[in-house]
């Protein structure tokens, strides 16, 4: 396995990954071709895929307002799960995030979600019950 920087040129890639692992897209929004072209020309380091012989197998897109590092977009491939994949991409997320200066990682994962839950609790990070989210959004397709 190599874990490398996504280019835009991956994005059929990404988008059939996501697919095939289950984790929900705003195709028409967020992660639009358009808006995942921005991303990367903004931040190229922030857009890592894991590949076997050259298939896409995971993903992770990473964000910062320089004080906090967030890991987004975690997914690998149904059929390549407990191999440590993710494990990887979350190592890697933390190493690049460290080259911005940034020393606190954190991510946000649904309550349904256990086994990701578990992974991150396996990685060293804790849960913390007492943070409610908010969001606001200007359209529904962000």
């Amino acid at each position: 396995m190599e874990i490398r920087e996504l280019t835009i040129a991956d994005y059929p890639k990404i988008i059939d990954l996501w697919s095939r692992a289950g984790l929900p897209f705003k195709p028409n929004g967020r992660d639009s071709k358009l808006a995942i072209s921005k991303e990367i020309e903004a931040h190229h380091d922030f857009f890592l895929g894991a590949f076997e012989n050259e298939r896409l197998i995971g993903t992770v897109i990473l964000s910062c307002d320089l004080r906090k590092g967030w890991i987004n977009r975690l997914a690998v491939d149904v059929h390549h799960r407990n191999r440590g994949i993710a494990k990887a991409l979350i190592n890697e997320s933390e190493r690049v995030l460290k080259k911005q200066g940034v020393h606190i990682f954190c991510s946000l994962v649904e309550s349904s979600n256990l086994p990701s839950q578990k992974l991150f609790e396996k990685c060293g990070y804790s849960k913390d019950n007492n943070i409610i989210y908010f969001s606001k959004r200007d359209s529904y397709n962000v």
